[in-house]
């Protein structure tokens, strides 16, 4: 175990030494609170330029999908790799960790080996939890914002606008800075930089990948190739179905947000307890 620990301690060193000051690009400006070992990136992303990994498994296909609903597509590439340096991060540290209380210990057993193959296999699924959080969060954030959305579209179209129009109004006047707001202003964009409606709204559902988004974008199409006068009513009918869908959002965040109570209000009613019966307690053996 000590001819391990310092292997692995030598390995790494050697590798900080090669990777020092590279790829500043990259990490320097991540949240040291979201990424609290950002400083050994450039280690995790030089070993992996040296065994020149592809980033083109099917693994890696799914990451790409969901960091592309997260960040977006033009950082893409950029987001896996440092989702990549992350998880080899994360591992690295742990097993110095592990291979350092395993030399202090000095007997290791099977059941200390089974515990650190535990605590690996769960700091490298916990990289991708992090991930899939921050796109159920953005999911969560659409759904409560879309209704909104579409009532005020809807009421624009009623009032004689297009579909571009009333769209270019909403994404103006909006101040909010939530997932849904800023891929609409990413539609805005792309229709005036010269990219069709059609192509812009097909994006948008692409980037969302909601079923409701889905379905109100094969509306708005579905009127821009035939053309419909029965637009607006359509669209009332989804909102409506939007806001149902929104109160049963609201309804299970709060039904997490009472379960998340209970361990605290657990504590709080054994302090409670303690406190009460300790003095009672006490005074039993004093007589």
């Amino acid at each position: 175990m000590t001819i391990a620990f310092f292997l692995l301690l030598i390995i790494n060193i050697t590798l900080y030494i090669l990777s020092r000051n590279r790829y500043e690009d990259l990490v320097y400006s991540l949240c040291s609170k979201e990424y609290p070992l950002k400083s050994f990136f450039p280690l995790a992303i030089y070993l992996l330029e040296k065994i020149n990994y592809r980033y083109n498994t099917r693994y890696d296909k799914k990451l790409i999908n969901k960091i592309i609903e997260v960040y977006g597509v033009r950082n893409a590439k950029k987001n896996l790799i440092i989702h990549w340096a992350n998880k080899i991060s994360t591992v690295l540290f742990a097993l110095l960790i592990i291979f350092f209380f395993g030399m202090a210990i000095g007997d290791i057993d099977k059941g200390h080996v089974f515990y650190a193959i535990i605590v690996l296999g769960t700091l490298i699924y916990g990289t991708d939890r992090d991930l899939n959080k921050k796109l159920h969060k953005r999911h969560i954030q659409i759904k409560l914002d879309f209704p909104d959305f579409l009532n005020e579209l809807t009421l624009l179209i009623d009032a004689g606008m297009n579909v571009s129009t009333a769209w270019k109004k909403i994404v103006s006047e909006n101040t909010k800075e939530r997932p849904l707001y800023d891929e609409l202003k990413v539609v805005v964009m792309e229709i005036n930089a010269g990219k069709s409606e059609q192509e812009a709204y097909e994006s948008f559902a692409r980037r969302c990948r909601m079923p409701e988004v889905t379905k109100f974008v094969s509306v708005v199409l579905q009127n821009l190739r035939k053309g419909s006068n029965e637009l607006t009513a359509m669209l009332r009918l989804q909102a409506n179905e939007c806001w149902v869908m929104r109160k049963d959002v609201a309804k299970k965040l709060g039904e997490e947000a009472s379960t998340k109570l209970l361990l605290p209000i657990g504590i709080m009613f054994i302090a409670i307890l303690i406190i009460t019966v300790a003095p009672a307690i006490l005074q039993l053996r004093a007589l």
